[in-house]
């Protein structure tokens, strides 16, 4: 493959796993039993200030990305559309899916949600554009203070979760699924659409995405 054929296609994989990353959520959502950790916290957020779960969505991944200064942190492309495009895409997928009432139609979106996230998360992370914001954090968190991947996520994805729930955030049987599965998934995506490396690399953004670290549980 062409560099320039290369490049297309991690374009392509981290724009469509951004959109999808977003949908996904949108999905959770409307199932109404349980958001992802970070999904919990905007919902509350949400709630409380009458942005929507989008808007609120933009403005962490944008504080997020502050924290990233500290921590020296540089970055990519895949960084700054993360913070963009995940919540302009969950509001305008919330705008068109209808309300959902049964249980017979909010359980299949909340494994739709699940199942869809994992593969978003495969495609964007395989782009090699650089990890979202909140990756980013944690992984900054491991480099700085020496401690575990595990320790770092678990003590974010709890705080989030917790503090997210006391404004009034979804945490159901949608919320432990999404824990309990979201590594494996993702994993088994990144490997379905890793890309081999181009011809001298790119300049364009930053290559080195922790995968595994992110994915780490």
């Amino acid at each position: 493959m062409s560099t320039r054929g290369h490049i297309g296609r991690r374009l392509l994989q981290l724009y469509v796993g951004l959109t999808l990353y977003g949908v996904s959520s949108a999905l959770l959502v409307t199932s109404g039993l349980g958001l992802e950790p970070w999904g919990v916290l905007h919902q509350g957020l949400a709630r409380r200030t009458g942005l929507s779960i989008g808007e609120v969505a933009i403005i962490v991944g944008a504080a997020v990305l502050l924290l990233w200064i500290p921590l020296r942190l540089r970055p990519g492309l895949g960084t700054v559309s993360n913070v963009f495009l995940i919540g302009l895409s969950l509001d305008a997928t919330l705008a068109l899916l209808p309300a959902a009432h049964s249980l017979l139609a909010r359980v299949p979106l909340m494994f739709a949600g699940i199942l869809l996230n994992g593969l978003a998360t495969g495609l964007y992370i395989a782009a090699r554009f650089g990890p979202g914001p909140r990756d980013g954090l944690m992984t900054g968190l491991h480099q700085r203070t020496g401690r575990s991947i595990r320790l770092m996520r678990t003590v974010i994805e709890v705080t989030v979760v917790a503090t997210g729930f006391a404004l009034g955030g979804t945490i159901g049987v949608g919320t432990v699924l999404y824990a309990l599965s979201i590594g494996p998934l993702a994993q088994f995506f990144l490997r379905v659409f890793a890309l081999p490396s181009a011809p001298g690399g790119s300049r364009i953004v930053a290559e080195r995405t922790p995968g595994r670290a992110i994915l780490r549980r």
